[in-house]
This record gives C-alpha cells, structure tokens and sequence, in this order.
C-alpha cells in the first residue's frame, strides 16, 4: 500500500516564559516593566513571540518524530496529558508549524482537533458547511450532493440557519464531525473531541470512522484516552511519552506497552523509608484510562509499598476512598491474623484489586492506614492522595448525569406486571 503520511526527524519548540519569586524594590519593578515593554515591541516589530516572564525557557513538546502511515490505515495516537499528542495533531493539520523536521501529505485533510475548529462562529451551520467544503477544495456542487448526508447525521436540522455561535458544544461536535468524516478528506484527524458528546453518538462516530476507512479506503489518525475505543477503532498505534515516540507498532502490542509502564497510573505518592518505624514508601491508583480517569464498571487498582525497618508481628495496612465532598466511600483492609504480612525487614509490596468498581461520576482521593492490629500503636495516616476521576462511559441516561445523584452505582433490572 501506498504511503500517505511521511513524517521525519519532527520537532516542535515553545519558549516559554518564567518569573522569578524574590523580593524587589519598586525601582526594580519599574526597571523590568520597562525592559519587557521594549522587548515586547521589539518582538512585535520583527515578528516574534510574546514571551511573558524574566527568565526563558526553550521547551520540546516534540523530539525527533519518525513514522509512515499507509493509505487507508487506522492509527491511533495514545499518551498522558502533556505526553505531545495533541501538538502532533496540530503540525499534521497544518496549524502549527514544525521547528524542525518536515512531513509528507498526500490528499486532502480534515481534522477535528476543538469543538468549532474551521467554523466560523457567525455564520450560520448550513453556511459553515459549505465553507468548510471550500476550504478542503470541494465545489459547491459536491458539497450539495453530501448535505443531506451530513445534516442527518449531525441531528441539527432545526438548526441549520442559526449561528453556530449558539450551539451548544454538543450539537458543535456533531456537525463538525459531521462535516469531516462525510466532505471525503483522504486523511482524517480526529482529537479526542468526541468525548463531548454524548455515548449514542460516540458509537456513532467510531462506527462512521471505521466505515470511512475499511471500506473507502481513507486514513484516520484517532487521539483518546479510551483504550477499549483505540483498540476497536485503529490497528496501528503510537505511544508518546514525553514529547517522543516510546513505542509504535499494532494496536495491542502498544496498549500492552502503556499499560505495562504504568503510563494509566494517576498521580503517585513517592517517600523515603523511615529507619526508625514503619512507613509507606509509594502508593498509586491504576485507572482504566491515561491521566487519572477512570470508566465506571472497570476495575481499579490500589497500589502500595510499605518498608519495615524492623520485624513487628500482627501489623494491618487499609485504605479509604473520599469523593469530592469528602465523604468516605470505600474501605479495603489487610490484617497480619487473616493473612501474615510485614513480618520481614525491607519492602514490601501490595495490590488491592476493586472488581467492576461502580463509583459513580465524581472526583476522589485515597487516604492510606498503616497501623498494629486491635488498636496498638497507628504508625502513619496518609490523606488526600492519589486523585483521579470517574466518567460514566458507555451508558445513555436521557437529562446526562448529574453530581450528587450517588456515590455508588449497582447493575439492576425492572419488571412490569
């Protein structure tokens, strides 16, 4: 097969600005206020950056970025928040120039990197249809011929002379992807956009993406935080970490590789053993997604390490989960008389695995227990750690979920007689 995307030797810049904390006295403050206006107008004049801040940093979102894509390939494009992912996308689209490297397009792109990206807010939906068939050279001939299409998959006829301004961000993505996947691009560049709508619709477009692309033979370039959605939807994928490639092959091969290098792992709690007493040495929450997030129904994991400077017999370790409102919602235990544990010196390490863990959509945070057994001595209490987040995925509720509803959701049936 043909290649379609070419990329080589890819490297993005920011400078970005930074200010120093000290103390100053007010001539100073009127010294530095002076310099960065002269360097501001020094920078508008010749066309540079607007850096705020003292001192300047040169900072890579992207390091030396090599791959091809085939036509008619589904590749999907994976990493934590901050790993690259989007800023790929951008210099792809044509809407951030590379600093370094160049990259090889053949064909027409459309992407869908922000809700409203290539509307114009004033305009009304019909009026942005055909100007964003324009902008991918399409006459105003193809475009009426794929209307109709377009409109019936978006759901805003009702809509169609009103300005896009007045949209909600739901009926923004629906159309704007409407218009991507139907105006035949021969590439596709899809961010995780989606996630703004809702889940009827989602599967709706991973079924439009896979159509466009087994059976019109048209490349998508998918970013999401959704393993389950790059595993169905793509069959090649990359693994940023960094601003860098860390792994690029089929889809389950780079999954197992995130996966297994804890690129799901949230926010984790790192400290120095204690020589004197016991002490928790880490602990992390493995969610079902990157970044903290977590799908309700899948299973979660708590992660801890505790050292043991010297042997103590009927020692227990136990965590709970807070929501955002501070209130505890799980309590897991180990103890030394149901199982021996910590009865050596050195590390040790443990897993609590929470099966199908059904917290409802909220924001939550572990608080650690590490203590003898029957209420002797409690050697440490660690709050407010590991957040991470619940998303209801994959279930259609008719008014969307609201907070406060529960804290806890079961599976359950009804029966009409």
């Amino acid at each position: 097969m043909s290649t379609i995307i070419k990329v080589e030797n890819l490297g993005k810049s920011y400078l970005i600005g930074h200010q120093r904390e000290r103390y100053v006295a007010l001539r100073d403050v009127l010294a530095n206020k002076a310099r960065q206006v002269a360097s501001k107008t020094k920078n508008i004049l010749s066309g540079g950056q607007l850096i705020a801040g003292n001192e300047i940093e040169e900072f890579w979102a992207l390091k030396d970025i090599n791959f091809e894509v085939n036509q008619g390939d589904r590749v999907g494009i994976i990493g934590r928040n901050g790993a690259g992912k989007s800023t790929l996308l951008k210099v792809l689209s044509r809407i951030t120039e590379p600093t370094t490297g160049r990259i090889q397009l053949k064909g027409r792109v459309a992407s869908l990197l922000e809700v409203g990206t290539g509307f114009h807010p004033e305009l009304s939906g019909r009026e942005n249809i055909y100007l964003n068939g324009a902008i991918l050279g399409m006459s105003q001939i193809e475009v009426r011929k794929k209307f109709d299409e377009i409109v019936d998959f978006a759901g805003v006829e009702k809509f169609l002379d009103t300005p896009v301004k007045r949209y909600s961000s739901g009926m923004y993505v629906r159309l704007a992807f409407a218009v991507a996947a139907h105006l035949e691009p021969e590439i596709l560049i899809i961010d995780e956009v989606l996630a703004v709508g809702d889940a009827e619709f989602q599967k709706k477009c991973l079924g439009k993406m896979e159509d466009v692309s087994k059976n019109e033979g048209r490349t998508v370039l998918f970013v999401s935080h959704d393993m389950a959605n790059i595993s169905s939807l793509t069959n090649n994928a990359i693994c940023l970490v960094n601003g860098e490639i860390a792994f690029q092959g089929n889809t389950r091969d780079t999954i197992n590789y995130y996966l297994q290098n804890g690129l799901n792992i949230c926010s984790i709690f790192k400290a120095e053993p204690d020589l004197n007493k016991p002490n928790f040495t880490y602990a992390a929450v493995k969610t079902s997604e990157s970044d903290g997030v977590h799908f309700n129904g899948e299973d979660l994991e708590i992660e801890v390490e505790v050292n043991m400077p010297k042997i103590i017999e009927g020692m227990s370790v136990s965590f709970q989960i807070f929501n955002s409102r501070r209130f505890p919602v799980i309590y897991g235990y180990l103890f030394d008389v149901d199982q021996p544990i910590l009865r050596e010196t050195g590390r040790h390490k443990f897993k609590c695995i929470l099966p199908k863990c059904k917290l409802y959509q909220d924001t939550y945070y572990v608080k650690l227990h590490l203590a003898e057994s029957k209420g002797r001595e409690k050697f440490q209490e660690i709050d407010n750690i590991c957040e991470f987040e619940v998303k209801m995925i994959g279930k259609i509720i008719e008014w969307g979920w609201q907070k406060d509803v529960c804290i806890y959701t079961e599976d359950f049936s009804w029966e009409l007689y």
